[in-house]
């Protein structure tokens, strides 16, 4: 069971609700669980505090984040990072100062999105950096309950000054999910994705292989979203205790 946060679990600090009530339901039916974020704006140890004030109990080895993939690939290519993220990101990514090349790491940098700020990580480009997204939403659901940029409109507008197509760290990346997978003991044709997003979250592990993908109808969802991308979602639910239950029945079948 691989299970979205924002959106899924909760909206802002707000919990959606019925979500630490399905969470348990899964739990105790025994299923393994991953929570995986494209959430590029908190640090790791944020989204954990956040979902313990929830009531969500969350174990560290339960929560893959892009900025966690990020990190884990530039050690293993010895790239230090030209950051374009979030402030509160930043710290995510100290101790390696030392790579012996550079890597611009893109996130959810919110308002430290500027034409400095995208012009610096444009001429590192075109330097020879390496090229890393940790994420390609086109959207998010913002603290007013609308809709707001996401990520990947500032990494097309690199991509397209740069001619340089970057390496996608968090969903859709396949690897991502398969990373997500790794240690569940649970092969990916019989996992199962929830989320709200019908291109990231549903069509991406869809063709990353899982056997199914629910789409809730809470958070980014929009009518009709569903018809939007390719692959279709396996199910349109209402919501994460709808989920729960789709995933029990079947479970059970």
């Amino acid at each position: 069971m691989l299970l979205d946060l924002l959106g899924v679990v909760y909206d802002g600090d707000t919990q959606i609700a019925g979500a630490a009530t399905a969470i348990e339901h899964l739990r105790n039916a025994a299923l393994p669980l991953r929570f995986v974020s494209n959430t590029t704006r908190s640090p790791r140890r944020a989204i954990i505090a956040q979902l313990v004030a929830m009531g969500i109990r969350v174990a560290d080895d339960e929560l893959l984040t892009p900025a966690r993939a990020a990190t884990e690939w530039l050690r293993r290519h010895d790239r230090q990072p030209h950051l374009l993220v979030h402030p509160n990101l930043e710290a995510e990514f100290s101790g390696l100062e030392g790579g012996s090349g550079r890597a611009v790491v893109v996130g959810d940098a919110g308002e430290a999105f500027d034409h400095a700020s995208l012009n610096r990580a444009f001429r590192e480009l075109v330097a020879g950096a390496d090229f890393v997204a940790l994420a390609t939403n086109r959207t998010f659901k913002d603290a007013d309950g609308l809709l707001s940029l996401d990520t990947g409109a500032f990494v097309a507008a690199l991509e397209f000054a740069s001619g340089r197509s970057p390496v996608v760290l968090g969903k859709p990346s396949p690897d991502f999910f398969r990373s997500a997978l790794a240690g569940l003991n649970c092969p990916a044709a019989d996992a199962v994705m929830v989320g709200d997003d019908a291109e990231n979250d549903v069509a991406g592990a869809l063709r990353a292989g899982l056997g199914a993908a629910l789409l809730v109808r809470t958070g980014k969802y929009r009518p009709n979203d569903e018809t939007r991308f390719d692959p279709a979602p396996t199910a349109v639910v209402d919501d994460l205790a709808a989920a729960t239950d789709w995933i029990l029945n079947r479970a059970a079948a």
